[in-house]
């Protein structure tokens, strides 16, 4: 009897101990190479002085990452017999963009660290964090020591990406199939407070909605007709290359860009929480950064699951 309850109780050490090691952590890098943090940045902080718009679609990329299969670096990689690349899903193509930024970090990075061992997947949340910041956003401790898939599915891409098109019970359920809730959703929303949508993702809401600005709809049309021009861009809220709160302003204005922005205030669960964010900026600089955080947890491959690719765009072999 003594000893079944030994041998428990070291199951139960040797399961924490697992636990405790392959959990990611802000210092995950500190010994293995602690260049690697001030590496990204200051390649981030350079690509976003470049083109300011570059700060949006490296937020962007780790979203997108993370939606399909967890952060797992699977958008980075290409098409190959063996790979289905998120590249080719609908919220992807022609449109997910800061690949050549990514390659950039990664070579600069693995010269500095001397070997392959930052990867792809927590560069990608690195990125983001201090694109974010660089558009002068909030901080925050990225928890590290993800590791990179060996695959990728389109497929899958296409399902568990929201769509801009997506009403408020799809969004919240969309998002809850992530292990996300309604104030993840608003918050990580609010990243929309920075970039760009082609209008091929807007042009029905300019030209068929009821719940829209009349003159803010006129306005969009002006560079988004009927028919063609599917890749004009236009700001997704009025200080596109600064991280604030006119995003949520634009909101209870009628002026949300996308479908899936003014689901957010129409009169349902959400509209108290972008009055929120709206009127209290700490608020909503708080909750993005935890939400982040949170979004940045799912489904990380640690220990010896996945790998560390050498190459962004393609699995070692």
């Amino acid at each position: 009897m003594a000893s079944h309850a030994l041998i428990l109780l070291q199951i139960v050490v040797l399961s924490s101990l697992a636990a405790t090691a392959f959990s990611l952590s802000p210092y995950y890098y500190q010994n293995i190479c602690p260049q690697a943090l001030p590496t990204i940045k200051t390649l981030v902080e350079a690509a976003v002085y470049k083109e300011r718009r570059m700060g949006a679609s490296l937020l962007r990329l780790h979203f997108h990452d993370c939606f399909v299969n967890g952060c797992d670096a699977s958008i980075l990689l290409d098409p190959s017999p063996t790979i289905d690349s998120e590249k080719g899903a609908r919220a992807n193509q022609n449109s997910a963009r800061g690949f050549e930024v990514i390659d950039e970090i990664k070579a600069e990075v693995d010269k500095i660290c001397g070997r392959p061992v930052v990867s792809c997947a927590d560069i990608l949340a690195v990125a983001a964090r201090d694109s974010v910041v660089a558009l002068g956003g909030p901080s925050w401790k990225v928890r590290l020591g993800r590791r990179d898939s060996t695959t990728a599915s389109r497929t899958q891409a296409d399902i568990d990406i929201p769509s801009p098109l997506m009403d408020l019970p799809a969004l919240i359920n969309n998002f809850r199939n992530q292990g996300l809730n309604q104030r993840d959703l608003v918050a990580l929303s609010g990243g929309h407070t920075i970039g760009f949508a082609q209008c091929l993702a807007f042009r029905g809401r300019i030209y068929n909605a009821t719940n829209i600005d009349p003159s803010f709809a006129k306005e969009r049309r002006a560079t988004c007709p009927r028919t063609g021009g599917d890749t004009t861009l236009a700001p997704l809220d009025s200080t596109a290359a600064r991280f604030d709160t006119s995003y949520f302003d634009s909101l209870v204005k009628q002026r949300g860009l996308l479908t899936s922005d003014q689901a957010l205030f129409s009169g349902g669960s959400t509209d108290n929480l972008v009055n929120t964010y709206r009127l209290y900026p700490q608020v909503f600089r708080k909750d993005f950064a935890q939400s982040m955080l949170k979004m940045g947890n799912i489904k990380s491959l640690t220990g010896n699951q996945g790998q560390i690719r050498v190459n962004c765009r393609m699995v070692n072999y």
